[in-house]
């Protein structure tokens, strides 16, 4: 549903898109033959604005023809009944190795459609339910078509990232059996057999991406009936496809139409099992593309100390033997004050280069509880007569999410400075460059979500690439990854109602007598942090996985 490429492109509203795109960045370095497809938004997510402390909304101003392709092959899909025509438009991403892997966003604003079938692309993630169908049509049955109307010919594997892209499979198998139009998708699947659907699940593997289960998008038999057709629907009924009252539950299709299916860490795998029983799932741990998300200052010292790890970051496994501690201590202090100017120039606080950094930025919900480390002021302020310690938020609320919009009144209420060495910041419009950064700049990343429900989060991932430790509970990918002592400290018992006190007994006890006593070893630790941690959680790595483990076999360019 979405694939961020730059914050130029605003198409994305967070993990799931930077992933999508970090995916592809790693498929083009190593010379994959795949191609990604996409919805292009009108009006992107939302720019983010803080007005007295309350996140506003606003439609994001851009031009694709200023950033993208555009394609003359257009195809036709039926929605809600009517026939709606839909373009492309086309980003080229190249591989560190010269290889292009390309990128279709499918538009329907276009002058022969009618008014409200020009707007299906209109804003990302759209809260009405048929518009939210309406658009996963577009992306399941237009992609495909798209895909043979520009000559790729034969797709050996289709990926669905998340349940939003499940009607793939359908439409598949409608031309499978015969259908040459959408408009006969509905009849063409009257009588088809599990045999069909069989042939059908060997060319589709299906990716879930949340624990949570308000994260599976579910549609109402009446929903599915009006925009997908009510002969269509009966047939995925009888396929098995729907859950026993009809409701169509895009992550069931998926997982029913696909030949493998997985989760994004471990402890999402099992979630995830319990979540669907009756379904196998594996897992394939998310990782991030290190030629991305490696700062400046961190670039540079890779390419000194360990080149050639642009196209293979498992070299940095040997930063734990070939970094000296200076070399990394120098880049981290660029990639700092580059930080502290950037929040200074959008904020006004002054954060201190100084001064203890922990760094909080991810999208804001009731389960993140990025707010947590306020919870007890009068306790964070007796941590900090140690040292100051500085607190710099970013992140979005989905505009629906009240609770999570309170969480960042919460924040705005406390920025600059509270009382003697505490002092918070709140970053607005939280993008790719504002993360690179955040997880660059901090000294100490922290992640507070309730276990087990982060599926894997990849901010953490991003700050241990350039030797920022972690501060997390032990959800997600932390769970294989946090070291206690070593690449970053667990935060022990943190689901129940002492979470906080947990956090802050591990500020206290551990991390900022570090960081003011015992600068060395917090250096020491990053150290580890990018051999451990940044070596393996890659997108180098999880595209290596997909393809062995997923995919069936490589996908080679040549």
């Amino acid at each position: 549903m979405e694939v961020a490429l730059d914050d130029t492109v605003p198409t994305f509203s967070g993990g799931l898109g930077v992933l999508a795109g970090d995916h592809l960045r790693a498929a083009a370095d190593r010379g994959l033959r795949i191609a990604g497809v996409t919805l292009l938004y009108a009006h992107g997510f939302f720019r983010q604005r803080l007005v007295d402390g309350e996140q506003t909304e606003a439609p994001v101003e851009w031009s694709p023809s200023a950033h993208l392709d555009a394609l003359d092959e257009q195809v036709t899909v039926v929605v809600s009944g009517r026939r709606v025509r839909v373009r492309a438009w086309r980003a080229m991403l190249h591989g560190a190795g010269g290889h292009e892997v390309p990128v279709y966003f499918l538009d329907t604003a276009l002058e022969e459609n009618a008014p409200e079938d020009r707007a299906i692309t209109d804003h990302l993630y759209a809260s009405d339910p048929h518009e939210r169908l309406r658009q996963e049509a577009v992306l399941g049955f237009g992609g495909p078509l798209l895909l043979e109307a520009l000559g790729h010919g034969t797709i050996r594997v289709h990926h669905l990232n998340e349940g939003h892209g499940a009607l793939v499979p359908v439409g598949l198998l409608a031309r499978r059996r015969g259908a040459a139009d959408t408009s006969a998708y509905g009849s063409a699947l009257e009588g088809a057999s599990g045999v069909d659907l069989d042939a059908v699940r060997t060319s589709c593997v299906f990716t879930t991406h949340t624990p949570v289960p308000a994260g599976h998008d579910r549609f109402d038999p009446g929903v599915a009936a009006q925009v997908l057709g009510s002969s269509l629907v009966g047939s995925l009924g009888a396929l098995g496809c729907l859950e026993a009252d009809g409701t169509l539950n895009m992550t069931v299709l998926g997982m029913r139409t696909a030949c493998s299916v997985n989760g994004v860490s471990a402890m999402h795998r099992r979630v995830t099992e319990a979540m669907f029983p009756g379904h196998t799932v594996m897992s394939i741990t998310n990782g991030v593309h290190a030629a991305t998300w490696a700062a400046p200052a961190t670039a540079a010292m890779f390419d000194r100390y360990l080149p050639g790890w642009r196209l293979d970051s498992q070299q940095l496994r040997y930063a734990a033997i070939e970094l000296p501690l200076d070399a990394l201590a120098g880049a981290h202090a660029e990639n700092k004050q580059a930080l502290c100017a950037a929040v200074h120039a959008r904020t006004g606080v002054d954060v201190r280069a100084d001064a203890l950094v922990v760094g909080i930025a991810r999208r804001f919900a009731a389960y993140k509880r990025n707010d947590l480390v306020l919870s007890d002021l009068e306790r964070l302020t007796t941590i900090a007569e140690a040292g100051p310690v500085q607190i710099v938020f970013a992140g979005k609320a989905h505009p629906g999410d009240s609770h999570a919009k309170d969480m960042i009144r919460h924040v705005a209420a406390l920025t600059g400075d509270h009382r003697n060495g505490v002092r918070v910041a709140f970053v607005e419009d939280y993008g790719m460059a504002l993360g690179r950064l955040l997880c660059a700049g901090s000294d100490v990343w922290l992640n507070t979500p309730i276990p087990p429900n982060e599926a894997s989060g990849t901010s953490g991932m991003k700050a241990a690439l350039n030797g920022v430790p972690s501060l997390s509970t032990l959800d997600g990918w932390w769970a294989e990854g946090g070291i206690d002592g070593l690449t970053g400290w667990t935060i022990v018992d943190a689901a129940g109602p002492d979470a906080a006190n947990r956090l802050y007994d591990a500020l206290e006890e551990v991390v900022v007598p570090t960081y003011y006593k015992d600068r060395e070893a917090l250096v020491a630790m990053g150290r580890q942090a990018i051999a451990l941690n940044g070596s393996f959680f890659s997108a180098d790595r999880m595209v290596d996985e997909y393809c062995r483990r997923a995919y069936g076999s490589w996908l080679d360019a040549r």
